[in-house]
């Protein structure tokens, strides 16, 4: 049971004195909300599910007690005995850059335990060999891809058999289609005993069901609110053809030093660069198929200032941590409406105020209503001074709103045709989730 005293201070949180001291100089004040309220329970080593808007300091909520866990352990010497290529906390990510980012976060936690509790990120692009050999006599804190984790298991340079605490971060797309199989490989390794912990800020209905096989008895607490005082959200109607126009048309207007802007596909990024070129305006492209030294240049380039434009795929809407973003912008909509949320999530974090723009022409129009109603929010549709949509547009947009507003027609087909078509429903919830990173 959760108590409802509230928590003001991180000394309330039974923390010990080499963590309060880091957050003291990291300037952390106070406890987040999802903070204050989960982390007594996963020192009580509660398996748990936890909700809350990005940057609302959910890798803090896992990585304080884990790294307090492991060390109370050391000190007692009861735990690792065993020599070998051990894991006592492992925490599964779905991203390169979201791997490295927790890991940093990590390390920088436990500065003051001198050393003591080794912290490792693997990944693929980068050499599997490297890989191997920092993990010679094991490691205490993993961060990892699936993928690369499969590859390093394989070669008998890792083992799972002495985890005691499993995250998977943004847990989501941890459990969505594209990562069950590796997921149910990585568990086979695992003890049944250990505490689980699920993050992320969204839980979509299908991710919810899958949950309770991984977890016993969860403390669940969520704590996602679509409506945020400091991230603005806007959406902008254009006619169909337009959106290169009006986007450059806002960078130029705003002299934002940086945007991040969604697409759907790796060449829609390439694409989109090359038309905002012949506008005056220079942008980077960061996707799937860029190799992970590039990929980390542009990102630490974006993330600097020297990047005023970068555009992204979905890989870029996890996990993420871009101080200061001043605004995110939706070229393509995102497939999956849960992927909205993790989007518009790039800025507007832990407090600073933000900005998330979705342009949306009359082909837009119906997914967008599926993303307000299942992301419980609903936005003014405004127009662009000097790209005003043209009358057919508006004649369609507002014929979309007439339809659906009228009572949903009798489903067609019965029995195994019926079942079929809620199948194919299924796979196009899913179809915004890519395929695992190795």
């Amino acid at each position: 049971m959760i108590s409802a005293k509230p928590i003001t201070n991180f000394t309330e949180l039974a923390l010990i004195e080499p963590l309060l001291a880091r957050l003291t100089e990291l300037e952390y004040l106070q406890p987040t909300p999802i903070q204050a309220q989960a982390i007594p329970s996963v020192l009580a080593g509660r398996d748990l599910i936890g909700g809350a808007n990005t940057g609302s300091g959910k890798t803090a909520t896992f990585a304080l007690p884990m790294l307090q866990d492991i060390f109370q352990q050391q000190s007692a010497k009861s735990a690792h005995s065993t020599k070998g290529n051990y894991v006592a906390g492992l925490i599964l990510v779905p991203t390169r850059e979201l791997a490295k980012q927790v890991a940093d976060s990590i390390k920088s936690y436990s500065v003051h335990f001198n050393g003591a509790i080794k912290t490792m990120a693997v990944f693929g692009g980068v050499s599997v060999n490297k890989q191997m050999l920092a993990l010679r006599g094991g490691t205490d804190i993993l961060v990892a891809t699936p993928g690369r984790l499969l590859d390093l298991i394989s070669s008998n340079a890792i083992k799972l058999d002495l985890v005691n605490t499993l995250v998977l971060d943004e847990a989501d797309r941890m459990l969505s289609l594209g990562f069950t199989e590796e997921l149910s490989q990585l568990m086979a390794l695992m003890p049944k005993k250990k505490q689980t912990l699920l993050f992320s800020a969204t839980f979509p209905e299908q991710v919810q069901t899958l949950t309770q096989e991984l977890l016993n008895n969860p403390v669940e607490i969520q704590l996602q609110s679509a409506d945020s005082s400091t991230l603005v959200q806007r959406v902008f109607t254009v006619n169909k053809g337009d959106k290169t126009a009006v986007l450059a048309h806002l960078i130029h207007q705003h002299q934002w030093r940086q945007a991040l802007v969604f697409v759907n596909a790796k060449h829609h990024c390439e694409h989109l660069s090359e038309k905002l070129a012949k506008r005056g305006i220079a942008a980077e492209v960061f996707h799937g198929d860029k190799g992970q030294s590039e990929r980390t240049r542009v990102l630490e380039g974006f993330k600097a200032g020297s990047i005023d434009v970068l555009i992204a795929t979905d890989i870029a809407a996890r996990g993420l941590d871009i101080e200061k973003l001043p605004v995110v912008i939706n070229f393509n909509l995102p497939r999956s409406p849960s992927d909205y949320m993790h989007r518009i999530g790039r800025s507007g974090r832990a407090g600073e105020v933000g900005l998330a723009i979705s342009l949306i022409d009359h082909e837009d129009y119906h997914h967008f209503k599926v993303i307000e109603k299942k992301n419980k929010i609903r936005l003014e549709r405004e127009q662009v001074a000097g790209f005003e949509v043209a009358e057919i547009a508006e004649d369609s947009i507002l014929a979309a709103e007439i339809a659906e507003n009228k009572p949903m027609a009798k489903p067609e087909g019965t029995g195994k045709k019926k079942r079929k078509k809620k199948a194919k429903i299924n796979e196009d919830i899913w179809a915004g989730y890519s395929k695992p990173e190795e």
